[in-house]
């Protein structure tokens, strides 16, 4: 049986793994399941369709599962699904998904989510991911494996967020940002591509130097940006040992619906 406080609340319904642990006066919905390992802190409350996976620590006074802030919902059984390892810190608040949508909000796994985050309905967050403190996002948001977030990083509906970038505090995100780039501001703008993180990852120096490339192409040829994609391709068809990450940038671009930083 899993390890309740006296204190806390939990839905006879709910599914826990006897490992689990429950702090004080945390309350669990009756439609929640939640896998071996993971620690929920006092004061959480976990509600909604949602389930969590394994090794997950949920610190004091988060609320998890609640009902997205869309004015168009209606009590439609949405999702919250959560991965496993993840280090959700205090004052976090994750929404269940829309029936608008794919009605499921993810998260990954490995992800570092740090106090007063928001993800809100139909957001779909990777793995490896940092969110900094205040960092929000909007409804549908999606955000790809190792990406970072700044403190107090504010991001549109709907805009997308590549794998690798790397977001500066206090940046207002109302576009796409293409895998790799590092770029900060209201309005947001690159500067450049995460280098440092990229070596901290294991690339290359080549493969390093063909983003670069890329970022100049992309940024600073004068392309148009149909010009610019079929570049990277070409650059891509060129570099082998690029080719996965140049390609995956070009697919990143193919994608972009709300366009991308300038």
């Amino acid at each position: 049986m899993a390890n309740i406080h006296a204190t806390a609340v939990v839905d006879p319904k709910a599914e826990l793994d006897a490992s689990v642990e429950v702090g004080a006066y945390s309350i669990v919905g009756p439609n929640v399941k939640i896998g071996s390992g993971t620690v929920i802190g006092p004061h959480v409350v976990i509600d909604g369709f949602t389930t969590i996976g394994r090794d997950n620590r949920f610190f004091q006074f988060s609320s998890i599962g609640g009902a997205p802030q869309d004015k168009k919902y209606a009590n439609e059984p949405t999702q919250l699904i959560i991965g496993d390892r993840n280090m959700v810190r205090e004052f976090c608040t994750f929404n269940t998904g829309t029936a608008q949508d794919a009605g499921i909000t993810r998260i990954g796994d490995d992800n570092w989510i740090m106090a007063y985050v928001h993800i809100a309905h139909d957001c779909q967050v990777g793995n490896k991911t940092i969110f900094a403190n205040n960092a929000s996002l909007a409804g549908h948001v999606h955000v790809d494996d190792w990406a970072i977030l700044g403190g107090f990083v504010g991001v549109h509906q709907f805009c997308k967020i590549g794998a690798h970038a790397m977001v500066g505090m206090k940046t207002s995100l109302t576009q796409d940002v293409p895998p790799f780039l590092m770029l900060s501001g209201n309005p947001a703008t690159p500067h450049g591509i995460n280098a440092e993180g990229l070596r901290r990852r294991g690339f290359t120096s080549a493969q390093i130097t063909a983003l670069r490339n890329a970022y100049r192409i992309l940024y600073k040829s004068g392309l148009t940006l149909e010009q610019a994609k079929a570049e990277i391709e070409r650059e891509a068809a060129g570099s082998p040992e690029a080719a996965q990450h140049l390609n995956q940038l070009r697919a990143f671009l193919d994608g972009a619906s709300r366009g991308i930083v300038r």
